[in-house]
């Protein structure tokens, strides 16, 4: 047992270093990492996910897999982007159905042994993050103009001194969200692959001392069964969170959305 401890923490003390950022290859000035290889590999998954699907539409689908994306669009489009944003919202279903399978598709990626996720590097997730931003000030421009827009910071009824200090903390507000979209997401996403190595390490170290070592330890091969049990119920923990996480990143991309185009 005591041997199997030691190896467990041995082996998990380096597991912050197995998740920084490591250049793979460089073009001219810019360092490609793992993160950014598979941000384009979970970018491909999505084109051939959404073009399969749309290829097989029918008007009575028979396909899961064709069911599976039309539901995952109908959600977006009833649960995200009506109940939310309102009146005008058919034009920003595009965008936020992009978003929710692009950071799904990253999520489930990364579950499977071997992979890596994209949404838990911090650069990927401010790249998302800084395009629902820009997104939502655009549309707020456009549907306001500048004036109409930068005035609306600050919510009607308010007047005198007020105004202009909750004109700046809404601003403030604003702004800040890019930071929150970006942290949430990452923060989530690496904090459960980090559980997920730790106890996947418990598991094979106790395994390896208790089960299959020349002097076999009963007890750490019972725990190696706990850790185990474990392990299973925090990957299927995980698989809910991926899922969880991309509906919040569309949810508030909509929300930020609903309340630049129709300011209160």
């Amino acid at each position: 047992m005591g041997e199997a401890l030691n190896k467990f923490v041995e082996e998990a003390q380096g597991i912050a270093a197995h998740f920084d950022p490591q250049t793979v290859f460089s073009i001219g000035g810019w360092n490609v990492t793992q993160y950014v290889i598979w941000l384009f590999i979970a970018l491909a998954v999505t084109f051939i996910v959404i073009l399969v699907a749309a290829n097989k539409t029918k008007l009575v689908p028979t396909n899961k897999f064709v069911n599976m994306v039309e539901y995952g669009y109908d959600f977006v489009n009833k649960n995200v982007a009506e109940d939310v944003i309102g009146n005008g919202f058919k034009k920003h279903v595009p965008f936020l159905a992009t978003l929710f399978f692009f950071i799904l598709i990253c999520n489930f990626l990364s579950l499977i042994p071997g992979f890596k996720t994209a949404t838990g590097a911090i650069s990927c997730t401010w790249a998302l993050s800084a395009i629902s931003f820009v997104y939502f000030i655009v549309y707020g421009i456009k549907a306001n103009g500048v004036g109409g827009y930068i005035a609306s910071l600050a919510p009607s009824g308010i007047s005198g001194p007020m105004k202009p200090i909750i004109w700046f903390l809404e601003l403030f507000s604003t702004v800040i969200r890019v930071l929150t979209l970006a942290v949430r997401l990452y923060g989530n996403m690496l904090a459960g692959h980090m559980m997920l190595a730790i106890f996947a390490i418990a598991t094979t170290c106790f395994i390896q001392v208790g089960l299959l070592s020349g002097s076999m330890d009963i007890l750490a091969g019972g725990v190696s069964i706990l850790w185990f049990l474990l392990l299973v119920l925090i990957y299927a923990l995980e698989c809910l969170v991926a899922f969880i996480q991309a509906f919040v990143f569309a949810i508030l991309s909509a929300s930020y959305i609903g309340g630049a185009v129709h300011p209160h």
